[in-house]
């Protein structure tokens, strides 16, 4: 049986908002309505680019309960819900599948830096332990681990295993040819969606989706639509606005930048703080130029 493929196109990894250090649940409602009658395909929260680090347990499952009873169905609700304790992860994902997450995406353990058996077993059991479907999360650069293609083939047999969102480029071409063509791909680095397209990927977990969703919508759209010209168009357009996006460790840049379109998401939690001078010019210019403000 065909593994199910959760959304193709773009997602967006929302951010979440806060109001003197609270999440700010109305805000939060709002974005997510900016997101869907942009083009957004589903709505992944509890990301890295929604602070899942600085959530406690209780308020990161009362986001995912409300991002779902706020988005009824219109798109798919995937929650982030990974760990570097297996336990830890296995009574997470089971509490955003109760609170009605359509899928999940878990992180690769982080700081402990186990083997690549040991991220199997993470994974298997986290896998066995809920029903909906998990997209593994491989995103080196936070985690200073690499799942290997070989063990993403093997954690591919496992039935609700069916999607990663990669970020090491340089290894999704054996993934696509290690694994099953109903195992998804999708992007993890927004400069290089469209390359990734061209090698299998069928779209992207944005952090960049958060300022452009409807941009990025048309960008997969066009791609999967056989429409590539259109698709390197709209990827080429958008890459100084997403070089300044990520000039300082995300998610500080793209709260900058919808505080600068006039969201009002607050700022980040600490250890994050505010971006430098220097670095908010920057982005600045790169918004003006992109016409966004």
């Amino acid at each position: 049986m065909s593994k199910p493929v959760l959304f193709t196109g773009s997602a967006v990894a929302i951010i979440t908002p806060f109001k003197n250090d609270t999440l700010d649940f109305d805000k939060l409602e709002e974005l997510i309505e900016f997101q869907i009658t942009n083009g957004s395909d589903a709505i992944v929260i509890c990301g890295t680019t929604g602070e899942v680090s600085t959530l406690p347990d209780q308020e990161h499952v009362a986001a995912v309960k409300f991002a779902v009873e706020k988005v009824g169905h219109r798109v798919p609700v995937i929650a982030g819900a990974g760990s570097n304790h297996t336990q830890h992860g296995i009574e997470l994902s089971q509490a955003v599948e109760a609170a009605g997450a359509d899928g999940i995406l878990s992180v690769t353990p982080y700081y402990n830096k186990t083997t690549q058996k040991g991220l199997y077993e993470h994974y298997r059991l986290i896998a066995g332990s809920v029903k909906i479907p998990i997209i593994i999360y491989n995103v080196p650069g936070r985690t200073s681990l690499n799942i290997n293609p070989e063990t993403i083939r093997d954690l591919s047999l496992i039935d609700n295993i069916v999607a990663i969102k990669e970020c090491n480029f340089s290894q999704v071409g054996d993934i696509v040819n290690l694994c099953e063509k109903d195992f998804t791909i999708y992007s993890g680095d927004d400069g290089i969606v469209v390359p990734m397209m061209s090698l299998g990927a069928q779209g992207v977990i944005s952090t960049t989706a958060n300022l452009i969703p409807r941009d990025f919508h048309e960008m997969t759209a066009s791609y999967l639509a056989g429409n590539v010209e259109g698709a390197r168009k709209i990827q080429l357009r958008a890459l100084n606005l997403i070089k300044a996006l990520f000039i300082e460790v995300s998610p500080i840049p793209i709260k900058a930048a919808l505080n600068l379109i006039g969201m009002n998401v607050g700022i980040c939690r600490l250890p994050l703080v505010e971006m430098s001078e220097n670095n908010l010019a920057i982005l600045k210019q790169a918004m003006v130029d992109y016409r966004l403000i």
